[in-house]
């Protein structure tokens, strides 16, 4: 079975986000969308109401999909004044640390690639090694809707089931991906340590973050009569 996440690409999101890389075999970065001007894709949230790390972008129309956006030629500065809200410091006392204070250190050019390289080395680091790629890259035919989008993405990577988080359950329907040869399957709710991923990276060792992400990796449910335990990603079951 070939496991597939397509999702958009967030700015060190929350630490159940990593669950899709770390179940899938295939990781396709979803930025043939519109970008959501008020969503997650440029935006971190730090625990407190309101507060975020926003990735200053270049004036762009409403309408832009998130491939075309870019960064500010301000971003650094901008920036940088913003990560001092971080209650830990940016220092670069691990290898993934450094990396990641590089990446803070240089915002400039598209937003993609500068997101994909967060998901990169944070992948990396926590020994997921799903291959990564992205949608505008598969010539997709126009005018795709949004399910039908996710199947065509999934079928060319030749994909056999295709996960997603717990959100998806109202855009995507299990018949319809069933019809087409397709598992679906959605995960949990995260529950785990760490909903502000950033800080974390900076507070905690690599072992305790995954393990977080690891023991989060389970489907929902199809039905309560169907599936009375949840399964787990990797095989095994546990009670909810």
């Amino acid at each position: 079975m070939t496991t597939v996440a397509v999702m958009q690409p967030y700015f060190f999101p929350y630490a159940g986000y990593y669950r899709l890389l770390a179940a899938a075999d295939v990781f396709v970065i979803l930025d043939c969308v519109q970008f959501p001007r008020r969503g997650r894709v440029h935006r971190c949230a730090l625990a407190g109401a309101g507060r975020w790390i926003t990735l200053p972008l270049e004036p762009a129309p409403r309408d832009s999909l998130i491939r075309e956006m870019r960064l500010a030629p301000d971003a650094a500065g901008r920036l940088n004044a913003q990560c001092r809200k971080l209650p830990a410091p940016l220092r670069g006392d691990t290898p993934l640390r450094q990396q990641i204070v590089d990446l803070l250190d240089s915002p400039e050019g598209p937003l993609v690639p500068y997101l994909e390289r967060s998901l990169r080395i944070v992948a990396q680091a926590l020994g997921f090694d799903c291959r990564i790629c992205r949608s505008s890259a598969l010539d997709l035919p126009a005018g795709l809707g949004a399910q039908q989008r996710i199947l065509e993405i999934v079928r060319r990577q030749g994909g056999t089931r295709y996960i997603n988080a717990p959100g998806g359950t109202v855009l995507y329907e299990r018949e319809t991906f069933s019809r087409a040869g397709i598992e679906l399957n959605f995960l949990t709710h995260y529950t785990g340590s760490y909903p502000h991923f950033l800080p974390a990276l900076f507070e905690q060792n690599v072992t305790d973050l995954r393990s977080d992400i690891l023991e989060g990796c389970f489907f929902q449910p199809v039905s309560a009569d169907e599936m009375p335990e949840r399964r787990s990603l990797f095989g095994h079951e546990r009670h909810p």
